[in-house]
């Protein structure tokens, strides 16, 4: 009877080893798989394009209070034949020389086909942000003395590629779109009543 149970522990013993060793067999080739289809579809990250700006408010007052009202035009294209890209969770907001001006906008989430474009015309706000004193001194400088200033647009969020019905793991989507804005020329806008647009198209910088 103890050989008997003895040998049905070994038994058990076996059955599990063979069970663990089939799971990871199934979890390498669906790995293996996964890499032979990106190998395969080398997916291209999204080209991104700032269009303009409208600028309806940008106000530095004391003690370094910086408000701004601000929409821009930003386009995505899919530069991929067979791979989609879903855009689970982006976040859009302004900065200036590494400060972040705005409170972050959430872009709606949406699927963006092959060769597809997608447009977004967010709104940004920021409401008496407190600048850093040397920050405020040079948006002054450059509002004021320069007339140009360089704000960037960024963009943070999370997108899947897509092939069929397959889809992969989150992707963290980084992209960087410095706008030179002239605001010493006005003739460099187009006035839309009591704000200001300005005509860009400049390339941003993806990160996937």
């Amino acid at each position: 009877m103890i050989e008997d149970c003895g040998q049905h522990d070994d038994g058990k013993k076996k059955l599990y080893k063979r069970l663990l060793i089939a799971l990871l067999g199934f979890i390498i080739l669906i790995l293996f798989i996964i890499l032979i289809v990106y190998l395969i579809l080398r997916p291209t990250k999204p080209h991104f394009i700032l269009q303009d700006v409208t600028v309806y408010a940008f106000n530095l007052t004391a003690p370094n209070l910086l408000t701004s009202n601000l929409q821009i035009t930003l386009s995505s294209r899919n530069p991929n034949d067979r791979i989609g890209i879903d855009y689970d969770k982006l976040d859009i907001f302004a900065s200036y020389h590494g400060q972040q001006i705005t409170l972050p906008t959430l872009l709606p989430s949406t699927y963006q086909g092959h060769k597809d474009v997608t447009v977004w015309s967010p709104f940004l706000f920021g409401n008496m942000v407190p600048m850093a004193p040397y920050l405020a001194v040079s948006l002054n400088q450059d509002q004021i003395m320069t007339g140009t200033m360089l704000i960037n647009f960024r963009v943070d969020g999370r997108i899947r590629w897509r092939v069929g019905t397959f889809v992969t793991g989150k992707y963290h989507l980084y992209v960087n779109c410095p706008a030179y804005i002239n605001f010493g020329n006005k003739n460099s806008g187009i006035a839309v009543g009591n704000a200001v647009k300005y005509q860009l198209i400049m390339s941003c910088h993806v990160d996937v």
